[in-house]
């Protein structure tokens, strides 16, 4: 096989692997920007929050105080007085919390106590209360109104119903308002000296210690077209649900609030009550208990841990591509399916290329998530699979026409073996789904019978007819069995060559081909005489066997249309080798009486039987069509 050829065929699938990977991938394409993918790539990323490494610290920043459904009953009403909040709120800041958010509406007055209360969040810096932004909103405590004590604590639900997204900030158009989650960071981290400030690359986005949180674009990761209004960020969810420690309200009450477990601490004091709708679907809920849902204090105190853990360089925001950047991923993922899916030429390699590929884009796509990345894994994987699936699929059809082509050429002058060994190796001479020419080096073998011709003109022609297909089909198993290719029937005579198509590389090859040709030859001989032993019975005369064999460099090639093809070889060696069996140097038995078969081989055969053969040599012939004499030698049998 020329580099020439082997470049044009390494082209032409390059080719086919390229138009299909880009197909698969505008295909892709026009599916993501559709929004078709948006469930499936939302999906994943829950996935990959689930199986991620969890953060030890949240437990040691944030506090929950939960209003129960046990509590409501305790206290007998809902929602709670004035009188009351304020007396938890009192319990809560005895013990020294940095910051705390009260996540219960109190727009209106409760009493009694609303004094008391009023007082309580008028003294007390680091007490937020909670408002619900919006027209259809409700406002902060009357006493927190205009200062930068209040957040607001709605929740951002994605269409499917999960929360994965938090809010910084939000504005009507006039006012900024800031979420119950940053008020508590910015509060907790003042002992820590840090304080929020703009990127000094764009002072557009908020800076918290180490970390710039960039606010979330609407083609963000795997959302197509999401709501990006005000400042949103990824929720990473580092945090186990259980890990935040927990207290009820009849807890704090009661004085069964260890007295550590709120110093230092931002404090959340919310309602965790199912008479209360106040629960959400993250991505954990697909492995939490029965409910499957947190509540919207745990989901603020989410938010607020992950903030802290920005700020004290713990963490990194989740970063997305941008979207040049992720079509060039996919795009990857695509391309090397399609290359490698040409290179499956089994149902197992596919299996194996397609599984070691897919594992390949989720450790890669897991790899960037720990590292602060949500990069696309549905799209590739999908592309990855679909990519290695029709450029497999090309590749079986195509290698099934050429299997075809080759088997229709091959498969009934060879044996099955020497055909599996010529498809492995198709390749190395097929060219445009046909066997191209090649130059090589092969042993050429003629037999026919003598003068059996004008013997069966006279008999009936059904029954020559059954002994020649008799004949022939011993004959030629008997080549097949010996590594050669049948080429041609000529009446009773029978070409074969040894050698093809698969070209041979050493000298050593070339011997063990021309050993092959002789050792077939005398099997040709001893399957003469039980072939005629079987006929004569049956009014048949004995046959009598004339073999030529030569070696030398040959073209072979195929003739024909692809729905006609024959493989042959020709050059003047194949005139040696037929001179050869039609020569008559002497009377047919004059060395072995009685031996239905004479074997003449030229002399580069008969260099090639070593010991393996006697051989006999009989001097220089002239042989018709050759200007040359040629040196002649007998094949007597196997060596001693």
């Amino acid at each position: 096989m020329t580099s020439s050829r082997l470049a044009r065929l390494k082209d032409s699938r390059a080719l086919a692997a390229v138009i299909i990977s880009g197909l698969v991938f505008l295909a892709l394409l026009g599916l993501r920007r559709a929004g078709r993918l948006e469930a499936l790539e939302l999906l994943v990323y829950d996935g990959l929050i689930n199986i991620q490494p969890k953060g030890k610290t949240a437990g040691q920043r944030v506090t929950l105080i939960r209003i129960t459904d046990d509590d409501i009953r305790e206290e007998g009403s809902w929602p709670l007085t004035d009188s009351r909040l304020s007396e938890g709120l009192g319990l809560i800041l005895r013990h020294g919390p940095r910051a705390v958010g009260v996540d219960i509406f109190r727009d209106r007055p409760v009493p009694p106590g609303t004094g008391a209360l009023g007082e309580l969040f008028r003294g007390n810096r680091h007490v937020v209360g909670v408002f619900k932004f919006g027209p259809d909103g409700l406002p902060p405590p009357p006493v927190l109104e205009g200062t930068d004590r209040v957040g607001f604590n709605d929740v951002l639900v994605d269409a499917a119903g999960t929360v994965r997204r938090a809010l910084l900030f939000l504005d009507d158009g006039a006012i900024s308002r800031y979420s119950l989650a940053y008020r508590l960071a910015v509060l907790y981290l003042r002992q820590e000296g840090i304080a929020p400030r703009g990127d000094p690359l764009d002072p557009e986005h908020l800076r918290l210690g180490p970390s710039t949180i960039r606010p979330l674009q609407s083609d963000a990761g795997g959302y197509i077209g999401a709501d990006e209004r005000g400042y949103q960020f990824l929720l990473d969810f580092r945090d186990e649900p259980r890990s935040f420690p927990s207290f009820s309200f009849s807890d704090l009450m009661g004085g069964r609030v260890p007295a550590g477990a709120l110093k230092d601490r931002a404090v959340i004091l919310g309602v965790e009550a199912h008479g209360v709708k106040d629960f959400f679907h993250t991505p954990y809920s697909r492995v939490l208990p029965p409910d499957q849902q947190v509540s919207g204090i745990l989901l603020h105190a989410h938010a607020t841990s992950q903030l802290l853990r920005l700020a004290l360089g713990e963490s990194t925001p989740v970063g997305t591509l941008p979207e040049a950047g992720e079509n060039a991923w996919i795009l990857m993922a695509c391309l090397a399916g399609g290359a490698l899916g040409l290179r499956a030429h089994t149902p197992w390699h596919f299996a194996a290329f397609l599984a070691t590929g897919l594992l390949v884009i989720l450790g890669a796509a897991l790899a960037a998530f720990l590292g602060g990345w949500w990069i696309p894994l549905a799209p590739p994987c999908l592309g990855w699979a679909g990519s290695a699936s029709v450029a497999a699929a090309w590749g079986f059809s195509h290698e099934h026409r050429e299997r075809a082509v080759l088997m229709r050429l091959f498969a009934q002058h060879v044996s099955p073996v020497m055909a599996e060994a010529i498809w492995r190796q198709r390749e190395q001479f097929m060219d445009g789904g046909r066997p191209r020419s090649l130059n090589l080096v092969a042993t050429v073998l003629f037999s026919d019978l003598e003068g059996f011709t004008p013997v069966a003109e006279k008999m009936d022609p059904l029954l020559v007819t059954e002994w020649l297909n008799s004949y022939l089909e011993t004959m030629a198993q008997l080549v097949m069995d010996h590594g050669g290719v049948v080429d041609d029937y000529f009446g009773d005579g029978i070409k074969a060559n040894f050698g093809v198509p698969v070209p041979r590389i050493s000298e050593e090859e070339t011997r063990r081909d021309a050993v092959s040709a002789m050792r077939c030859a005398l099997a040709m001989a001893r399957g003469m005489r039980g072939f005629n032993d079987h006929w004569e019975g049956r009014g048949m005369p004995a046959a009598r066997l004339r073999v030529g064999i030569h070696t030398g460099t040959v073209v072979a090639t195929t003739i024909g249309s692809l729905q006609r093809l024959k493989y042959t070889t020709v050059g003047n060696p194949v005139n040696i080798a037929a001179r050869l069996e039609s020569c008559e140097p002497f009377p047919f038995d004059a060395w072995m009486p009685g031996y239905p078969c004479r074997v003449l081989l030229s002399e580069v055969t008969a260099r090639c039987a070593g010991d393996d053969f006697c051989v006999r040599d009989i001097g220089e012939l002239s042989l018709k069509g050759q200007e040359k004499s040629v040196r002649v030698f007998f094949l007597e049998g196997p060596g001693a």
